[in-house]
């Protein structure tokens, strides 16, 4: 056992921490950098942060309230945490996600375990390139409606600015941006909270990046082995530290945008995926885009089932099962899904695995919980 400790150490060493020596060269004195010092875990770069929304405590701080707080949507019954519960690495545990008038949505809400790095947001959307970007939709968007509050900004903003402690509280995020209470000032101050929801302290990354080789099972060694594997591959869509699809951070070069066709639909033997959701394709109508959707990380990727973009797999030993038959096939599938042989008991070794990066103190922080 100890020769596969070592092997699959320097093998994962290998594939995590690739890219990362210019973020380490980085300067301790950029703005970021300081903030961010002491709360990063190890292994984990400076997430690159827009310059016109630098991070301060007071900004988090009022992000955290606005995204537990239910006044932030148009019919004041719902928020943020509504669709992105911290217990479930900020999921809602839904196969397709509600929004706050009841419509039912195509896909499942998306973790936002260490959303800070990712390149592109939401399942397919290849032009929002920031969160603050992102936010544009769960505030705004119609179809579906999901905190509506498109044709109710000025009674939200009311809310908050009749509020003397939400008055001072936007005062104290954006001392020098009067009138305080707007809508970009909600989205700078959100975008600033989940920068800071930072995991890496599963036992994969004390294995990995503390040297505490008693972190992990031995099960959970062998599957981490198959995972990184020639056979498996599994680590050529997740990979990086962030186990997802590409990533950015301060001082990294600008990563290429990818998203990927799994074989997960093929209804008329072409493969064509379901008219509700079809991935890249409904933004370009490209056919070589049907069915794409991002690689989203697997930290915590046990207590977000159920999974794949409109969570149609109950199960991690399921999700395994379709990679190992190769997908449902058509023309639009990627090459990278070929299918391989694997035994029950190595399912289970890739399960433990998966449920080694599951971090604890980031699912119960309470610095992440509803202040209110």
């Amino acid at each position: 056992m100890k020769g596969l400790v070592a092997a699959t150490f320097a093998l994962a060493s290998a594939v995590l921490v690739v890219g990362l020596d210019s973020a380490r060269q980085q300067s301790p004195k950029s703005p970021s950098a300081a903030f961010f010092a002491g709360r990063l875990p190890r292994g984990l770069p400076v997430p690159r942060v827009p310059p016109d929304n630098p991070m301060s405590e007071a900004k988090v701080q009022l992000g955290r309230s606005l995204f537990y707080d239910a006044r932030l949507s148009g019919n004041g019954t719902y928020s943020c945490s509504s669709c992105h519960q911290q217990a479930r690495a900020f999921t809602d545990g839904r196969a397709r996600a509600r929004g706050s008038a009841g419509g039912l949505h195509a896909r499942g809400a998306l973790s936002l375990t260490n959303v800070a790095y990712n390149t592109t947001f939401g399942w397919e959307d290849r032009e929002r390139r920031t969160i603050e970007a992102q936010m544009e939709v769960p505030l705004l968007n119609e179809h579906p409606v999901e905190l509506g509050l498109k044709g109710h900004e000025p009674e939200v903003l009311a809310r908050f600015g009749e509020c003397r402690e939400d008055v001072d509280r936007f005062r104290a995020a954006f001392p020098d941006e009067p009138p305080v209470v707007t809508l970009p000032h909600i989205v700078k101050a959100i975008a600033s909270f989940e920068r800071v929801l930072l995991s890496g302290r599963s036992a994969f990354d004390r294995y990995l990046y503390e040297d505490d080789h008693a972190a992990m099972s031995d099960q959970a060694l062998l599957g981490m082995k198959l995972f990184f594997s020639d056979r498996l591959r599994c680590s050529e869509c997740h990979n990086s530290f962030n186990l997802s699809g590409p990533v950015t951070y301060e001082g990294a070069r600008d990563a290429p945008i990818l998203f990927h066709n799994n074989g997960l639909y093929n209804v008329d033997g072409q493969g064509w995926y379901p008219e509700r959701d079809r991935g890249l394709f409904d933004q370009t109508h490209r056919a070589a885009d049907m069915g794409k959707f991002r690689a989203p990380t697997l930290r915590n990727v046990s207590v977000t089932a159920p999974y794949m973009h409109d969570g149609s797999i109950s199960t991690l030993g399921d999700v395994i099962a379709h990679y190992a038959a190769g997908g449902l096939g058509g023309r639009f599938q990627s090459d990278r899904i070929r299918g391989f042989t694997i035994s029950q008991s190595e399912i289970q070794d890739i399960v433990a695995f998966l449920e080694s990066l599951t971090d604890e103190e980031f699912l119960t922080n309470p610095e992440f919980a509803d202040p209110h």
